[in-house]
């Protein structure tokens, strides 16, 4: 309909169309029919003419037929009633000689979101799916995934799921590509039916099926075949060995597609095997050739190949070159294609690398300007051996004089020195020169920082600070805080020169400030200082952490879920899909399987994806006299020691003098308490206490109040409740337990994320038994990466009650911490 006389408008054109709808002559209906389709893809209602576009199903006329049934795609939602009188023209359709018209039929069909008449196409459906055309049959197998979406359940009683597994080892490609699409669909909607069950034999008939379909059909089954897990190395080593010539194909997708296949079965193979290196050489050529493509080709082929060289860099090592940034790449280009360079930086490559970077460094572009200046300072810390020149290039930038240039490379020799100390501070001069040039918080932070942690060396620094703090007020949070810690460094080491500029910038931080994190840290720091400056000087002069070379990799288990996800959306906003999927009620996390010979789970199930906590191994609950004592999991077997009651002290805080000698009684109490509670040795238990509990009801609730009751030992086992892949690489395992009769929750908490955590504060919902924290959680800090710590919250039962109806025989509740 490419013809303009059919967008044209008259007067009475619904009466005029009705009549020519009616007509004897075929070609008029046919040029009326037309009319209808352009008006309604116009946005004009022609729904009044429904019944007379119906009557004109009944034709041989094939283009004819495809308008109409367009046109009862459109309409049919809003005319359900009227919907049904096409039903018989379907079903002759679905019997026709001409296979095109009984695909065309059964794929109107499927398109048709009409409940009324859904439970009549079935019929029609189960003959297109064993008909004799594989044309047809691919049509129908797409369709029963339609279907499903419109009613599952009439769908799995019908019996169509097993007609679609069976397609499977149909012996046309292009069916067997449609029905594990079809599959794959209804599968991510129901993703415990287990409806794709593959075996060694189904997936040997998916890769003889592969090298004959069409490129989208060719991507389902890779997509398919992701999802396999081989049985051994040998069987993933022949999977690989016949879907890497798809690495050949021309379309982008179907390479993606495959090295995600071959990404996931490399896990399986021995590093030392032969075939191994040969797998890493034919991955690098295709990933370099889709370089080669569109602008926005290049970026989805960039953010896939981001992750796959955080996961193996030795696939592009030697390929830095095709990375360099070409002076027509758009600025979304190049910066992915900087942030890849930096990843496979080596000291075999660092030359050249820094000589492209330099030249980046002279753009016009700020964005990128900015992104090749840091670019060098993370090329010092990650080649130790380029640091030098690293540090020789910057203070080349610095000279430019050019001021975001200077900014971001007195920001990145920040990290240098941390990363290098004692090494580079022969150029804090230079520094200190460019001053009064920055205007930027994280620049004027970081030179801040550089005078605090340095003080020693430059003869001026009080005054260089001083300078800072007259304008304390205008400064963002972040310099703030920075200038604080500064000049009290500075105080420390030279306290007879710089008392009365420590005391102002204490006064302006605790009294003239709004901020809560700059007053309490004033606060600390004041304290420290008026009761004990020798701890002072070991908490605030203490030896700092290096900084790790790579500060921004992805979090090693999203790291694997985001590769089995490679040519997906997942994999360009390099989040998982149940972060961007609204209602993902059927996307599963996927993990990599484990490597030959490690003794891993190969496919294990994921605590997320079920909602719920990950499952402990079991553990043996000790014999109880009575099981009604175990209900609620309380202690009913007699402990041997118990700990004394921690002390309780008549001072009250509101009389203590904030900044003056009170804190000393403060902080005594504070150990007392501490050490009662937590580091106490603990003493015996009276020998009535040992005696043999009976258990029954009159220790359920503890109804004695903990006083002179034997208290039991059993504590059940800790499990996952928050996976790290949840909290940005915090996880916490726990349990509740009853000690002394207080109720505790034990935890422990691991940093599985690259960076320090700290600042650790819990809140606890309404919940059925009022219970609440005891007191604040105690976590020591620097919570530093790979790091566990174990900590213990005691709980009280004053908090909110949420209220619930009484348990009778009738009713059982289930619930989970």
């Amino acid at each position: 309909i490419h013809n303009l006389k059919y967008f044209k408008r008259t007067c009475g054109e619904i009466f005029e169309l009705k009549a020519e709808l009616n007509s004897d002559k075929k070609e008029k209906k046919k040029e009326a029919v037309k009319k209808v389709i352009a008006s309604m893809t116009v946005g004009k209602d022609v729904s009044a003419l429904f019944p007379d576009v119906v009557n004109c199903m009944q034709t041989d006329n094939l283009e004819l037929k495809k308008l109409v049934y367009l046109y009862l795609m459109n309409y049919a939602k809003s005319q359900p009633d009227m919907a049904i009188m096409a039903v018989n023209t379907f079903v002759k359709d679905c019997e026709d000689p001409n296979p095109l018209i009984r695909a065309l039929a059964v794929r109107t069909m499927g398109c048709i979101r009409v409940d009324k008449i859904t439970e009549y196409l079935c019929e029609p459906l189960r003959k297109c799916l064993k008909d004799e055309d594989p044309y047809v049959r691919k049509t129908a197998a797409v369709c029963v995934a339609k279907l499903h979406d419109i009613n599952a359940q009439l769908v799995e009683d019908q019996g169509f799921l097993d007609t679609l597994k069976d397609l499977i080892s149909d012996s046309n490609p292009m069916v067997v590509a449609n029905a594990v699409a079809a599959l794959s669909e209804i599968a991510e909607s129901h993703p415990n039916s287990n409806l794709l069950d593959l075996n060694p034999q189904s997936i040997n008939k998916l890769l003889t099926a592969l090298n004959e379909c069409t490129e989208w059909g060719q991507i389902f089954i890779l997509d398919c075949l992701a999802n396999y897990t081989p049985r051994d190395d040998r069987e993933s080593q022949s999977i690989c060995e016949r879907v890497t010539p798809r690495l050949s194909h021309a379309n982008s997708a179907v390479v993606l597609s495959a090295v995600k296949v071959l990404m996931k079965f490399m896990e399986m193979l021995p590093k030392d095997l032969d075939y191994y290196g040969t797998l890493l050489k034919k991955l690098a050529p295709p990933l370099v050739t889709l370089l080669s493509a569109e602008p926005e080709l290049q970026y989805v082929a960039l953010r896939n190949i981001n992750l796959i060289v955080q996961k193996r860099p030795e696939i592009l090592k030697h390929e830095m070159k095709v990375f360099f940034v070409k002076y027509n790449d758009p600025i979304y280009v190049k910066l992915e294609k900087l942030d890849i360079m930096i990843r496979l930086a080596s000291q075999a490559n660092i030359a050249q690398v820094l000589a492209e970077l330099k030249e980046y460094a002279t753009e016009v572009d700020v964005d990128f300007v900015r992104k090749a200046v840091r670019a060098i300072g993370r090329c010092a810390i990650k080649v130790e051996q380029s640091a030098e020149r690293c540090v020789s290039t910057l203070l080349d930038l610095i000279q430019t004089k050019v001021n975001y240039v200077v900014q971001e490379a007195i920001v990145v020799i920040k990290d240098i020195f941390r990363k290098y100390p004692n090494k580079y501070e022969s150029v804090i001069a230079t520094l200190c020169e460019n001053l009064d040039s920055l205007d930027e918080p994280e620049a004027r932070a970081a030179m801040i920082w550089i005078v605090g942690e340095y003080a020693e060396r430059i003869d001026n620094a009080d005054e260089l600070l001083e300078s800072f703090l007259e304008g304390f007020h205008d400064e963002s949070t972040q310099v703030q805080l920075q200038l604080l810690t500064a000049i009290v460094k500075l105080f420390l080491k030279k306290p007879t020169e710089t008392q009365e500029l420590v005391q102002q910038v204490l006064s302006l931080a605790t009294q003239d400030s709004d901020n809560p994190d700059l007053r309490d840290r004033g606060y600390i720091y004041w304290r420290l200082l008026s009761t004990d400056p020798v701890a002072a000087k070991e908490v605030v002069l203490a030896e700092k952490p290096l900084i790790s070379e790579e500060t921004d990799l992805i979090e090693p288990t999203l790291l694997e879920e985001l590769i089995c996800h490679i040519g997906t959306l997942a994999s360009v906003y390099h989040k998982p899909p149940s972060a961007f999927v609204e209602g993902s009620r059927g996307v599963q996390h996927k993990r990599l399987p484990a490597r030959a010979g490690s003794g891993e789970s190969a496919e294990s199930p994921d605590t997320v994806s079920t909602g719920g906590v990950s499952e402990a191994p079991p553990a043996v609950i000790p014999s109880q006299g009575d099981l009604l004592g175990d209900l609620l999991n309380l202690d009913l077997t007699p402990p041997t020691t118990t700990g004394p009651p921690p002390p309780t002290s008549s001072m009250q805080m509101g009389a203590m003098d904030l900044l003056g000698g009170g804190l000393d009684s403060l902080v005594g109490v504070l150990s007392n308490t501490m050490g009662a509670s937590f580091g106490a040795p603990p003493a015996v238990m009276p020998g009535s206490f040992n005696a043999p509990v009976s258990g029954g009801l009159s220790d359920l609730f503890d109804l004695g109040g903990g006083v002179g009751m034997p208290m039991g030992a059993y504590v059940p086992p800790k499990t996952v409740w928050l996976p790290a892949m949840k909290a940005k690489g915090l996880e916490i395992s726990g349990t509740f337990a009853r000690r002394s009769g207080v109720v505790q929750m034990e935890m422990t908490l691991t940093n599985k994320a690259m960076s320090v955590m700290g600042d650790f504060a819990i809140q606890f919902n309404r919940n059925s038994f009022g219970l609440a924290p005891a007191g604040p959680l105690q976590v020591l800090t620097p919570f530093t990466p790979n790091q566990s710590i174990e900590v213990t919250l005691p709980l009280n039962t004053v908090g909110p009650v949420m209220k619930m109806e009484p348990l009778n025989n009738l009713q059982v509740f289930y619930f989970r911490y």
